[in-house]
């Protein structure tokens, strides 16, 4: 068996589809539950602290794009930035909360967008933290001599899951016309878009690179029922038998049971097990908090990163605020595309050095995950 090699991001790509939409104007394109603006936006946008956020469809609710081919158009980006051609692209990890199609695979979507050749491809389909397991699909693979240049992609169409017909006429609203908490919170969060990164075992001629050190994956699905779903009510969420695919899609549609939602009293104690984790790394010696530089930390809103600073305050597990780098208030949450669109920012933001140890974590509240890369700019 040959050697395991260094593994380096030579590229970086990330798309932000249309305009960016204000928070006045976020209803004029998710639209408004029965006509009505929604009792709990201004609340969810005091929560989350997004500013601005880009939709993948225009006001009328018609799609500029696919999530294909957003996540196409990052892959592109990412390889232009690495200086390699499509032909050179071996393996394909694609990530998102949900794909255009329920079946096929995300990954085959994206391979047809960008008209590639044969090659491997991949497709990982969680929420967060899908991003960090196509990362590490694509690090193993160059690691392991069996591609010289991998692409891991991550793309979110989140809007058309928030406009009116997925909610008006289901249990999820009720005799005058608003929709549930669980349901209604999401409408206000999440926005979409698509980022890539491309992966090689050698740095770039010129410029800076990644060193991928190492990535994680901890997942908690044992320990809780989901936390953030689409394909059951909330009352049944915990029972596979009545998922939505059992009760057919007219009668899961009316029972509100196709729509995405969260429980945020679950996510308050899911937070902690995410906490947990990050102390079990840091008490093993994975993770030396002093010798980070910069953290970019995917976090759905600014009240989640409060908490999880309030969590960490106490412990040697904190790094300081001054070493976080966000894009949330400027670009909102792309959930699994948010860590490639942070990244990228990251870099032609030029915060970043020769010899700095930059570490990315991003937790998932769907069934409770938490992934963590550690990275080295050479």
């Amino acid at each position: 068996m040959s050697e395991l090699r260094d593994v380096f991001i030579t590229g970086t790509g990330a798309v932000l589809p249309g305009e960016r939409i204000g928070n006045d104007r976020m209803e004029d394109f998710i639209g408004r539950i029965g006509g009505r603006p929604s009792a709990v936006g201004r609340r969810a946008l005091r929560w989350n602290g997004i500013e601005g956020r880009h939709y993948a469809l225009d006001a009328d609710g018609a799609p500029l794009h696919s999530n294909a081919s957003m996540c196409a158009e990052a892959v592109r980006a990412a390889l232009d930035e690495a200086g390699l051609s499509l032909g050179d692209l071996q393996h394909l990890g694609a990530a998102a909360t949900q794909g255009d199609y329920l079946v096929p695979g995300h990954a085959s979507a994206v391979q047809a967008e960008l008209g590639a050749g044969p090659l491997e491809a991949f497709s990982y389909q969680s929420v967060c933290a899908s991003a960090l397991m196509a990362a590490k699909g694509a690090w193993l693979s160059v690691r392991a001599a069996e591609a010289d240049v991998a692409a891991a992609c991550a793309g979110e169409f989140s809007s058309r899951w928030f406009r009116p017909h997925f909610y008006e006429g289901t249990a999820l609203v009720d005799d005058k016309g608003r929709a549930r908490i669980e349901a209604d919170f999401l409408r206000f969060t999440l926005s979409d878009g698509a980022g890539a990164v491309v992966m090689e075992p050698k740095p770039k001629p010129e410029g800076l690179s990644l060193k991928v050190e190492w990535i994680d994956m901890t997942s908690l699905a044992g320990r809780f029922d989901p936390c953030m779903w689409a394909g059951s009510t909330p009352e049944a969420r915990a029972d596979m038998t009545s998922a939505w695919s059992h009760a057919g899609p007219a009668a899961a549609h009316a029972a509100g049971a196709v729509a995405l939602l969260q429980d945020f009293d679950l996510l308050k104690i899911v937070i902690r097990a995410w906490i947990g984790v990050w102390l079990e790394k840091v008490d093993a010696g994975r993770i030396v908090p002093d010798q980070v530089d910069h953290l970019l930390c995917h976090y759905s809103a600014r009240s989640l990163r409060q908490e999880i600073v309030g969590l960490l305050e106490s412990t040697a597990a904190m790094i300081p605020e001054e070493k976080w780098f966000t894009t949330l208030a400027d670009s909102g949450n792309v959930g699994s595309a948010s860590i490639w669109i942070m990244l990228d920012a990251f870099l032609k933001s030029g915060r970043g050095k020769r010899g700095d140890k930059v570490l990315c974590i991003v937790p998932e509240s769907g069934r409770a995950m938490i992934g963590f890369m550690m990275l080295e700019i050479v």
